[in-house]
């Protein structure tokens, strides 16, 4: 039987680590985890995460493949993964994707980049954000 996008959704999110943002900045400030960052060119541009690791969801499974050609060596199955997206809809089915992959510590970034900024905390933009 098919199940639904949502219900896809809420299965990846009961697999994932939810953390908020301000413990997730705490991870990766110390070095325990990265960033991978699922949004597209656009969302990207308008701000990220500083040190996230730019991984559209169209690419995710060949940059995160290490037997892959187009592998990105900043994604190690090994180290601790928060996925980001604008809201954590796509960073869950990306985080289930790596887990699929054989990443072993994916957590999700609790409310994405919406939930980030309404904490106050920064973001990188480029000059023509917001233009």
């Amino acid at each position: 039987m098919a199940i639904t996008a949502r219900e896809m959704v809420m299965a990846a999110r009961a697999d994932l680590d939810l953390v908020a943002p301000e413990a997730a900045s705490k991870e990766s400030q110390s070095g325990q985890a990265v960033f991978v960052d699922v949004r597209q060119t656009e969302e990207w541009q308008h701000g990220h995460i500083a040190g996230a690791i730019r991984a559209p969801r169209g690419l995710l499974e060949f940059l995160a493949d290490p037997s892959s050609p187009r592998h990105s060596e900043a994604l190690d199955p090994t180290r601790r993964v928060i996925m980001v997206c604008h809201t954590g809809t796509r960073a869950a089915l990306a985080g289930h994707t790596l887990q699929q992959l054989g990443y072993t510590d994916v957590a999700l970034l609790e409310g994405g980049i919406t939930a980030w900024q309404a904490a106050g905390l920064p973001l990188v933009e480029h000059e023509f954000a917001g233009i």
